[in-house]
């Protein structure tokens, strides 16, 4: 089994439905959607379905303790953090994936991000050896080659940005035909103003199994 906090759209926001229609996936229910209608979807959201609509806080991990242990662990977190105002999203590039990411600097979702990492760190087994050379086989620099060493996983701390991955890696030609259905899919509902009022935290219950919002958690910090 693996864990991770993430960020995801409430359930009432249009942007969880349109999110999932086109991931393929509900990670709230486990519920398959039917995609768009754009040749090869399947394939071009297959890896960020497994992971079901989300932007990574604490990154997956295996356990070190029981799960009641961490489930009260990231409630007593959210109760201490404070909710705030998420600057709209809009799709984007990100290294050949395309993503939902945050259109102005929010320096208190950064702040959330590097807090989840650090508070929720002694529940995180060790990556293994096998795990740590994939991740630098990836062409890591210096100060992600620190994060994963210190961390488990290159990309937090200051190597940590906002991202909500929409698709795989694409080639030019597929980046030219994906984004016009993209776009229109989502119209103008990323944009649309909203409020950081929780955190998620999803689980997997076995290698390869998709990942589900196991329980959401109020922000309740003053």
């Amino acid at each position: 089994m693996r864990a991770a906090l993430y960020w995801a759209p409430e359930a009432t926001d249009p942007l969880h439905a349109l999110g999932s229609a086109w991931l393929g996936r509900d990670a709230e229910t486990a519920a398959l959607v039917p995609q768009p209608g754009l040749p090869g979807i399947a394939e071009l959201t297959a890896a960020p379905r497994g992971y079901g609509l989300h932007a990574t806080l604490k990154p997956p991990f295996r356990l070190t303790q029981p799960y009641v242990a961490l489930r009260g662990a990231v409630a007593g977190f959210a109760g201490r953090t404070r909710p705030f105002a998420l600057p709209p999203l809009a799709v984007m590039d990100l290294k050949g994936f395309l993503a939902l990411r945050e259109t102005a600097p929010c320096p208190p979702l950064h702040a959330l991000a590097e807090a989840a990492v650090q508070s929720l760190d002694a529940f995180r087994a060790p990556a293994d050896e096998a795990e740590l050379a994939r991740r630098r086989r990836a062409g890591l620099s210096p100060a992600q080659a620190a994060m994963l060493a210190r961390w488990g996983y290159p990309y937090v701390m200051a190597e940590w940005q906002f991202h909500v991955t929409l698709t795989r890696r694409l080639a030019p030609a597929e980046h030219a035909a994906v984004l016009p259905t993209l776009l229109a899919h989502f119209g103008t509902v990323p944009g649309t103003p909203r409020l950081v009022t929780e955190l998620c935290l999803f689980t997997q219950m076995a290698p390869g199994a998709p990942f589900l919002i196991a329980e959401r958690f109020p922000l309740r910090g003053t």
